[in-house]
């Protein structure tokens, strides 16, 4: 089910907006950013992402092919979403870190599927062998 939730970093200077539904997944990855980060995500259109705060209160990475930008706040260092383009999963895209949202349950979380992807061996599309550390 589609519900709008709020988020953003640690300290509060970054806060956003975003209509996800849980329900329909989420993902971790084992790439060298998602498992130094912990990242546990849900993907969505930028249209389904509102950013509540100032765009300068973010520093941007990018790396590789420069396909995925991440972005973290520049006070507390906490990575609450990232944006990016990828043709494969449908073009644009907004990756909201499912543990920066505020208003979700801990019954949403443990609800919500997770597909697990081999980013370390470029085989996205495939599951590591090994998924209990994600």
């Amino acid at each position: 089910m589609l519900k709008t939730y709020t988020g953003g970093c640690h300290c509060g200077a970054v806060r956003f907006e975003a209509d996800i539904d849980l329900a329909a997944g989420t993902g971790r990855c084992n790439c060298s950013i998602c498992m130094k980060t912990r990242n546990w995500s849900a993907i969505i259109k930028p249209g389904a992402f509102r950013l509540l705060s100032r765009p300068e209160e973010l520093i941007e990475y990018s790396f590789g092919t420069g396909a995925g930008q991440y972005r973290f706040c520049k006070r507390c260092g906490v990575h609450s979403f990232s944006t990016g383009y990828v043709a494969d999963i449908g073009g644009e895209f907004v990756s909201v870190r499912v543990n920066c949202l505020d208003n979700v349950s801990d019954e949403e979380l443990a609800a919500a599927p997770v597909t697990y992807a081999n980013g370390r061996d470029n085989a996205w599309w495939d599951r590591p062998k090994i998924t209990c550390h994600l």
